[in-house]
C-alpha cells in the first residue's frame, strides 16, 4: 500500500478553521495568518474524505488566483494525491474529488458558476468581492441527499477592500469565535438555524513566519501597520478618510472624537435634511444641525435596509417621503424649518413622474444638490481635520450607525486613485456630499483655544 506523507501542521488557529462546525466562516484579519495555506488545505481534506467532493475556491483576479491559491495548491499537495491540470484550473484527486479554481473579477462573471454544485465555497480575501457576488456564489452551495454532508462557506482576508463594510458588519462586529447564530423562515422546509464565525489570525500567531516578516510588517506607514500587523477593522491601506476618529472615552467632551453622545438640537439652529435615493440598493437619509460657530452635527439617520448590506427596501418615492414625515413630526410641529439637499439625479423624469415630483406630494421637498465629486470629498476632509484643540468641524451622534458602519471603511478607487470606490456602500457617504457642498468650508486653520459649546449648558 503506497504511503503518502502531507507535510502540513495546522497552527492552533488554522486548526480552529478546520474543525469550526459554522455553516460559514471568515479566518483572518491581518496578514500572515496562513490564511491560503489554510483554505488549500482544508479544501484538500474535505476532497479526500469525501470522494466526488468540489471545492470551489475563489480569488477576484486570476493573477492573484495563480499567486496565493493555485501556488500553494501545488506547492503543498504531494503529486501522487492530486494532478493539476492548466487547462482547466482543476486539481482532481485520486477519489474522483476536485479542487476548482476560479476567478470572479466583474460583478456580472458570478453568472458564470449558474449551474456549478458546489460543496465547498473558498472564498480568499473576501474584502475584494461585494455583498451581492458571494452571496450569489454562496447560492451554488448544494450538494445531492446521497452524499450526506452539508456544504459550507470558508472565506479569508484582510482589512480594507470594496466589500471592507459588509464583511466586518456580517462576520467581524460580532468578536472573535463567537457562533452567531440566525434563523431562516423556509415555506418548504420550514425554520431552519444558519451559523456563522470569525477566526482571527495574527502573523505573530503563526509558527511557520520569519522574524524578518514580522520585521518587515512593523515598519509600515500606521494604518497598514494596523490592519496587517495586529488585525484592526478601523484603519487599513486605501483607507480614505484616515482622519476619522471613534473614540468612546471622549463621546462626552467631543476632543479627538468624531463620534459623540446625542444632545437636544437648539431650536435656533438651521437644520438639514440630505438624500441619496435607492431602490434596489438602500437610500440613505440624514438630517444635519450647525452650530453657530460653523461646526456641524448628523444627529438622526434613517438608512433603507432591513441590515443586508448594501440591500435596499424597493420603497415606493411617497412612500419613503412619508416615513421622513414621521421621523419629523415633532420638529414640524414647532415649526423647526428643514432645509432638503438631494442627489439631482431625483428630478430625472424620463421615465415617468419623477422621485423629486412623488415625494413633493407628500409634502417633502428637495434642492438639487452639488455633484462635484472631488469638491465634496475634500468638504468632508476639511470638515474631518482637527484644529490645536482636538476640535473638528463635523460631529457624529453615535445612534447614527449606518453611517458609521459604512463611511469611516470607504476605499480609493484603484482605477480614479483620487476618488471613493464607488463599488462600495457609498450611500450614506454621497447624501453627505450633497449636505456639505451646501455648506462649503474651507481647510481648518489651526487656532488658539476658542469658547466652545457646551449641550449641557442649554
Amino acid at each position: 500500500m503506497l504511503e503518502i506523507r502531507l507535510d502540513y501542521r495546522p497552527t492552533a488557529k488554522q486548526a480552529l478553521f478546520h474543525a469550526s462546525q459554522a455553516h460559514e466562516v471568515f479566518y483572518g484579519g491581518a496578514a500572515g495568518g496562513g490564511k491560503s495555506r489554510a483554505i488549500v488545505m482544508d479544501a484538500l481534506l474535505r476532497g479526500l474524505k469525501t470522494p466526488g467532493f468540489q471545492a470551489y475556491l475563489f480569488r477576484r483576479t486570476y493573477p492573484e488566483l495563480e499567486d496565493t491559491l493555485i501556488s500553494e495548491a501545488r506547492r503543498s499537495i504531494p503529486r501522487a494525491l492530486g494532478s493539476y491540470a492548466a487547462a482547466s484550473h482543476d486539481l482532481r484527486l485520486p477519489n474522483g474529488s476536485r479542487l476548482c479554481f476560479r476567478h470572479c473579477q466583474r460583478e456580472k462573471d458570478i453568472y458564470l458558476y449558474q449551474g456549478a454544485e458546489m460543496h465547498a465555497l473558498y472564498v480568499d480575501e473576501l474584502t475584494h468581492f461585494t455583498k451581492g457576488m458571494y452571496d450569489y456564489l454562496k447560492s451554488r452551495l448544494r450538494a445531492p441527499a446521497c452524499m450526506r454532508l452539508t456544504p459550507v462557506a470558508r472565506c479569508a482576508g484582510n482589512p480594507g477592500g470594496v466589500g471592507h463594510a459588509w464583511v466586518r458588519a456580517y462576520f467581524v462586529d460580532a468578536g472573535p469565535m463567537v457562533m452567531q447564530r440566525h434563523r431562516v423562515a423556509s415555506r418548504l422546509v420550514g425554520e431552519r438555524v444558519r451559523t456563522r464565525q470569525f477566526i482571527p489570525s495574527l502573523a505573530a500567531e503563526n509558527p511557520h513566519i520569519t522574524d524578518d516578516y514580522l520585521v518587515e510588517l512593523e515598519q509600515k506607514p500606521q494604518a497598514l501597520r494596523r490592519a496587517l500587523l495586529l488585525g484592526q477593522w478601523d484603519a487599513f491601506e486605501g483607507q480614505v478618510f484616515t482622519e476619522f476618529v471613534d473614540d468612546p472615552g471622549h463621546y462626552g467632551d467631543w476632543l479627538g472624537s468624531h463620534v459623540i453622545e446625542p444632545f437636544e438640537i437648539p431650536a435656533a439652529w438651521p437644520r438639514y435634511r440630505s438624500l441619496d435615493w435607492g431602490y434596489a440598493r438602500p437610500f440613505s437619509v440624514g438630517w444635519w444641525a450647525a452650530a453657530p460657530d460653523g461646526e456641524v452635527f448628523r444627529y438622526r439617520e434613517w438608512y433603507g435596509s432591513a441590515g443586508e448590506p448594501n440591500a435596499g427596501l424597493r420603497m415606493h418615492p411617497r412612500q419613503v417621503a412619508q416615513g421622513i414625515i414621521q421621523r419629523e413630526a415633532e420638529e414640524r410641529r414647532t415649526g423647526a424649518r428643514i432645509i432638503g439637499v438631494a442627489d439631482p439625479a431625483i428630478w430625472d423624469a424620463s421615465t415617468g413622474e419623477s422621485v423629486a415630483g412623488q415625494m413633493e406630494r407628500e409634502g417633502v421637498y428637495f434642492t438639487p444638490g452639488d455633484h462635484a465629486r472631488m469638491a465634496g470629498k475634500m468638504q468632508l476632509h476639511h470638515r474631518l481635520a482637527w484644529d490645536a484643540n482636538r476640535r473638528a468641524g463635523m460631529y457624529i451622534f453615535r445612534t447614527c450607525r449606518d453611517w458609521l458602519r459604512t463611511v469611516p471603511g470607504l476605499p480609493y478607487d484603484p482605477e480614479r486613485p483620487e476618488d471613493i470606490d464607488t463599488r462600495a456602500e457609498d450611500h450614506a457617504y454621497d447624501e453627505t456630499r450633497y449636505f456639505l457642498m451646501a455648506r462649503p468650508v474651507g481647510p481648518r486653520e489651526r487656532k488658539a483655544e476658542r469658547e466652545r459649546f457646551e449641550p449641557l449648558e442649554l
